[in-house]
């Protein structure tokens, strides 16, 4: 490991109990904290997580966040009913940006959040997780409001896998750490680079490219280290992190838009086929089935007219 990554681990680590709650409300002042949660089909946990942020971060003692907005990208079960009854406000994915067309993909319901929200702080969390805490949120957000220093912070935890913990985080151990120790040593120290659960400030967000499908992740922390710098970027321990798996053939679809994203990093070039080919078993055999292989990018949010508009409003 780089000694400068040593440095950074020592300087920039964090657990949530570093930081009480008392202490980062008092740090809080004006600035304005914004959670997004991006949902497709999570009606059996977007409810709990919204009611436990409500509940604990959303009181007149504790006036942690602000701004509390579920994006449904096109869910065809209950998620944007439950969210709402548990006290979200649901946009519906769709309806933002109706100028430019939709892709499917979670970075792209990340990019498109920019334009309904308000927050100087701008917190992610996935909707699909279990027994969830509200740590989640003051891990990320406190280091933002303390730290003026300090412009992204990831959560790190440990993800077990059914019974057997540690295991989780499959796509991260065989695909993106090695890619990212190879290519972008400076990245080394990131214990959960794929995490869904991250910060930032919207002066960083606004200002980085958003790829629209499963690369978002290792897009925007190559991204922001590269605009910012090793320092101002962060990570806290929140605990663990217990949510749905993915089964193999979709890990696949997963691991090579995350390679394309990097490849992009890289070279700025294109790929010669952005194509993934996996099997199934059939009644004749093994069965090929292709995917493409996310090749779009949006641009930075500060880019998009309708957004000057909306901060000269």
């Amino acid at each position: 490991m780089l000694e400068e990554v040593e440095r950074w681990l020592d300087r920039r680590s964090w657990s949530v109990a570093d930081r009480p709650l008392e202490r980062i409300l008092a740090a809080k002042r004006n600035t304005k904290v914004s959670v997004v949660l991006p949902a497709l089909n999570e009606e059996a946990t977007v409810g709990d997580i919204v009611a436990v942020i409500r509940r604990e971060l959303m009181t007149e003692a504790v006036p942690l966040v602000d701004e509390l907005v579920v994006i449904d990208s096109g869910s065809t079960d209950r998620t944007a009913e439950v969210a709402a009854a548990a006290g979200a406000r649901v946009v519906a994915r769709d309806s933002i940006l109706p100028r430019i067309p939709t892709v499917p993909g979670k970075g792209e319901v990340l990019w498109r959040s920019l334009m309904v929200t308000g927050g100087d702080v701008v917190c992610f969390v996935d909707a699909d997780l279990r027994d969830f805490s509200a740590d989640f949120v003051t891990g990320i957000v406190g280091p933002l409001l303390t730290d003026p220093d300090v412009d992204f912070v990831k959560a790190m935890y440990d993800r077990p896998f059914g019974d057997t913990p540690g295991q989780g985080g499959r796509v991260t151990e065989l695909v993106a750490r090695p890619l990212l120790n190879l290519h972008w040593p400076r990245l080394a120290g990131f214990v959960q680079p794929l995490g869904g659960e991250y910060a930032a400030r919207r002066s960083l967000l606004e200002r980085l490219p958003f790829p629209v499908g499963y690369g978002v992740e290792l897009g925007l922390l190559v991204d922001a280290l590269h605009t910012v710098g090793l320092d101002a970027l962060a990570q806290v321990d929140v605990g663990v992190r217990k949510h749905r798996h993915q089964d193999g053939q979709a890990l696949g679809r997963m691991a090579a838009a995350i390679y394309r994203t990097a490849q992009l990093r890289l070279s700025r070039g294109h790929l010669v086929r952005p194509r993934l080919t996996q099997f199934e078993r059939g009644e004749q055999g093994f069965e090929p089935r292709t995917y493409a292989v996310d090749t779009e990018e949006r641009p930075p949010m500060v880019e998009i007219a309708e957004y000057a508009q909306r901060r000269v409003a």
